[in-house]
């Protein structure tokens, strides 16, 4: 029995190279992929650090204010802390209490909507 060849041993090599070639390209691109998601998440992560870092200085700040400010309204020393720490209680209760978590996790759902895999949903053809 006689093998014929047609050239095919010739190409099987360069198929070879191109297949391993082929692995190596896509595993640079999901390297690329993945060092690009986690850049933007890092970005995004000191962003919201930041944004939270001065919301919650503002509200010190703006609590200081109102209570000195209730304090000077009621020629008092300590009601107008007292009414601002009283309003801080009450949302705290409110939210421990009264508001379901369900209520937030529409929230998160209508917000995070389609964010993970938005670049996917973008290219069809991937």
């Amino acid at each position: 029995m006689a093998i014929e060849d047609n050239g095919t041993r010739e190409r099987n090599p360069n198929l070879i190279d191109n297949l391993m070639g082929y692995i190596d390209t896509r595993i640079d691109i999901i390297r690329l992929e993945i060092q690009e998601k986690l850049k933007s998440s890092f970005v995004s992560l000191i962003h919201a650090v930041l944004l939270g870092f001065a919301a919650i200085m503002s509200v010190i700040f703006v609590s200081i204010f109102l209570g000195l400010l209730l304090n000077h309204l009621l020629d008092s020393s300590f009601w107008g802390f007292g009414i601002i720490a009283l309003f801080y209680v009450i949302l705290l209760v409110v939210l421990v209490v009264g508001l379901d978590k369900k209520v937030f996790q529409g929230i998160a759902d209508k917000t995070f909507d389609n964010t993970i895999y938005k670049s996917d949903k973008r290219e069809p053809n991937v």
